[in-house]
């Protein structure tokens, strides 16, 4: 004869924590003032700082959240610095 099979608890789900929507500004390096804010209707991320005004923008999909958009922002700002340092060399 067989025995029963217990009936053991799934583990329980792990939470998400949630991400963050206020970050620190690229040029000011003032904290927390810049926040971020996704348009989902027309598709657009929009990262701006409360304190120098300045802004990023671009596009974005159905999965993207805010973080996304400012991690966007600072490899344009990487990328922009990299493009004037190769071009004072000359």
């Amino acid at each position: 004869m067989g025995k029963r099979k217990s009936s053991a608890k799934p583990p329980p789900r792990k939470r998400m924590d949630k991400l963050d929507t206020v970050f620190s500004c690229p040029f000011c390096s003032h904290g927390t003032s810049v926040e971020c804010r996704i348009d989902m209707k027309n598709l657009i991320g929009e990262a701006s700082c409360r304190i120098c005004q300045e802004s990023f923008s671009t596009t974005i999909t159905a999965l993207s959240e805010p973080i996304d958009v400012y991690s966007e922002w600072i490899d344009e700002c990487e990328r922009v610095n990299s493009l004037e340092d190769d071009g004072d060399g000359a």
